[in-house]
């Protein structure tokens, strides 16, 4: 079992909330959750709207920004911006 998953669920947890579903959805995406996790992240979407708008936008995300080549980003974003979307993606987690 990976780490995050460890971390999440060292108890049985019967259900998933929001925060724990946004720390999963890449796995859910790609298909590496477990299948008792992956059941509660199905029940979880069956239930929030919200959560199922955030599946749809990271969805989206990835098919957009997956046909992009490094090239196609450094050529279109400004030196400026780039500094500083960098400089949040290195922070800490919180």
């Amino acid at each position: 079992m990976r780490p995050l998953f460890r971390r999440i669920f060292r108890r049985p947890v019967a259900s998933i909330d929001c925060r724990g579903w946004t720390r999963l959805v890449t796995d859910y995406i790609e298909g590496a959750l477990p299948l008792e996790v992956a059941a509660r992240v199905d029940a979880h979407l069956g239930e929030c709207t919200g959560c199922t708008r955030y599946l749809d936008q990271m969805r989206t995300t990835i098919a957009v920004v997956g046909h992009l080549s490094h090239d196609d980003v450094n050529s279109a974003m400004p030196n400026e911006l780039r500094r500083a979307l960098l400089a949040v993606f290195h922070e800490p987690a919180r």
